[in-house]
Order: structure tokens, then sequence, then C-alpha cells
């Protein structure tokens, strides 16, 4: 990885697991390299994944297997921009139906905890929209969904 600076996720055991969920999930992903204990240590074996290198649509990150002492919170999201419903729903159900769990307004988790925000361009296009009752309108209408429903949203635009 050439990246200067890299996301680290603390994961307990399962660094590679999400990696590859991730790498099949979301596209510019990847598994970059894992690297395994060389010897026995308190908490683990030789050969255990201690690291996997990993890009998150284009995100360098780092899994590390650090154990059950810390848990991902929503104080750290990864905020996915879709481009229609078709996406939306891809990333939502993957996410979701591979043992994660809903949330509101666009944001959910992945089994490992981690929050996912899938939102749709036309979301954030319309809360940046130079007239006011344009985010309003669509700030109102998101506040009542849990995955982001693009046709409502437009609805919302148009008034």
């Amino acid at each position: 990885m050439t990246s200067k600076n890299t996301v680290c996720l603390w994961y307990d055991g399962t660094a590679l697991e999400a990696a590859q969920f991730y790498a099949e999930t979301f596209p510019d992903s990847a598994v970059g390299d894992v690297f395994r204990a060389p010897a026995d240590f308190p908490a683990g074996k030789a050969g255990d994944v201690l690291t996997v290198l990993f890009t998150v649509a284009g995100i360098p990150c780092l899994g590390l297997n650090g154990g059950a002492m810390f848990k991902h919170s929503e104080a750290f999201s990864f905020q996915v921009a879709t481009d229609d419903q078709e996406e939306t729903d891809r990333l939502w159900n993957a996410i979701v139906g591979n043992g994660g769990q809903e949330s509101e307004c666009g944001w959910c988790k992945d089994k490992w905890g981690l929050s996912w925000q899938i939102t749709p361009r036309v979301l954030t296009d319309a809360l940046a929209n130079p007239d006011p009752q344009v985010g309003r309108r669509a700030f109102e209408a998101m506040m009542t969904m849990r995955k982001i429903d693009v046709a409502k949203i437009e609805a919302a635009v148009r008034g």
C-alpha cells in the first residue's frame, strides 16, 4: 500500500473475512497483503492473521485483528455515494443481508459493527441546493426513511 495515511479498523479475528466482503461488494476495492503471526503469542498461534491491507471504495485500510477489547461505533462510518436506486439497493442489501442491520436516514451496520452511510447523490445534491425549501423537503423526506428511496427524494425536490 503506497498511501501515507491509512484507516486502521479493529476486528476481533475477522479482518480478512471483512476485507474479502468489502472487496466483493464495493467497486474500487481489493484485498492486499495479509500478515500472519510468525510465532505463537499470548492471544493466538503462529499463522494467525494479524493484519490485512485492503482498499474500500478507493480508501486504503488496515484491518487489525486486535481482539474483543474495542468495538466499532457510529462515531466512524464510511459514506458511499450512489448514482441510482439500483446501486443503493445493491450495497444496502449486501451489507444488511450479510448479517448487518438497518438504521435510519441511509445508515446501516455491517456484521462486524462498522457503520455505513449509503447515500444517493440525489440526496446530497438536494441538501446542497441553493433553494432552502428544496433542501428542507429532501431532509424531511429522508427523516422518514431507513434505506434512501431515490424516487421519494426526487419527488420532494420537485415539491
